[in-house]
């Protein structure tokens, strides 16, 4: 072999070393996006349906992370899966973060989530008209809830002692249905989507009371059923997993206005909520699904106002401190 063919043989080898090279590397350096753990529910409520939807549409990987889901069996579950740092993420009531956070928990509330229009009372007695109209009688709702604090503090407003003028008879949605239709009691507080089914299912029973609308009554702005907030300490390793995930959440939103359809779908598979539920909670208003940055003012002062009601209301002692909500 001339030198000529050898000098051009260990150029080619060179050269193909340096391409195998770089081809091995591209791959390495692409798969290193964040992983944001969130809390979510076993349970058949829209909570799980976003991160069900987040992951089906691919929105996760749209915004550069990927979304590792982490199913609880049981709300308790759910916040002590993000309070011990097992989940970087949930979407959950503002003025139970509150608590959360001044038990050490390192919250940091990131973005808006559901308006508090899914929260309803139903009665199947036609005398009963309003909130009022419960005194001396007997109201179905889940005492360890954030909905239990919004009902509590607009019935304060109103000059009503919900546990004394009213009967608080503990019970979860589910169960708080069970018994209105038992009539051992004369009213239930749901959420979505158990509201729809219920209007599906018996359309003679009304709607005495929404959150959404007494919430506005009571402050003149918007409340927030569910909030976003994710740990102060996934937010160290990984800055723009805040704005990341918000725009994956506002993703989520649009999707579920602009492809209803595929949105029933997903629910009807993956919560198991008859077909066309999903649909109806949309079509009424009910569920709202909002997601703002929670650091612009405007925002910030809906929040804030509905912990500082909490502590009015005696839920706790004080107002957290500032960090609780984050800023960029």
């Amino acid at each position: 072999m001339s030198n000529l063919s050898r000098r051009g043989l260990a150029a080619f080898a060179a050269a193909l070393a340096i391409a195998t090279s770089g081809i091995v590397s591209v791959p390495a350096h692409a798969q290193q996006k964040p992983v944001i753990k969130v809390s979510s529910l076993t349970l058949p409520v829209f909570n799980p349906l976003v991160w069900n939807i987040m992951k089906a549409q691919g929105f996760d990987a749209k915004h550069g992370f990927e979304l590792d889901i982490h199913a609880y069996p049981s709300i308790a579950a759910f916040y002590a899966g993000f309070a011990t740092g097992e989940t970087d993420v949930l979407i959950g009531g503002p003025t139970i973060l509150q608590k959360l956070y001044q038990e050490g928990v390192p919250v940091r509330i990131i973005g808006t989530g559901f308006t508090l229009a899914d929260l309803v009372i139903f009665t199947k007695n036609d005398q009963i008209k309003s909130l009022a109209d419960l005194k001396g009688k007997q109201l179905a709702i889940d005492m360890g809830g954030s909905q239990f604090q919004v009902t509590k503090m607009y019935a304060a407003a109103k000059g009503l002692d919900l546990g004394k003028d009213i009967i608080v008879v503990n019970a979860n949605f589910a169960v708080a249905r069970a018994q209105l239709e038992a009539d051992r009691v004369d009213a239930a507080l749901v959420i979505e989507p158990l509201a729809s089914i219920i209007l599906k299912q018996n359309p003679d029973w009304k709607v005495i009371f929404n959150g959404a609308q007494g919430w506005k009554e009571i402050s003149g702005q918007d409340g927030w059923e569910i909030v976003t907030a994710m740990r102060a300490d996934a937010i160290a390793k990984n800055p723009n997993a805040p704005k990341m995930l918000i725009a994956a959440l506002q993703d989520v939103a649009k999707f579920l206005q602009s492809n209803t359809a595929e949105a029933d779908k997903i629910a009807n598979e993956t919560l198991k909520l008859p077909p066309g539920i999903l649909t109806a909670a949309l079509a009424s208003k009910r569920l709202q699904m909002v997601i703002e940055p929670a650091w612009e003012p405007a925002t910030r002062k809906t929040i804030t106002d509905m912990m500082e009601r909490a502590v009015k209301a005696g839920f706790y002692e004080k107002m957290p401190d500032e960090k609780i909500i984050y800023a960029p």
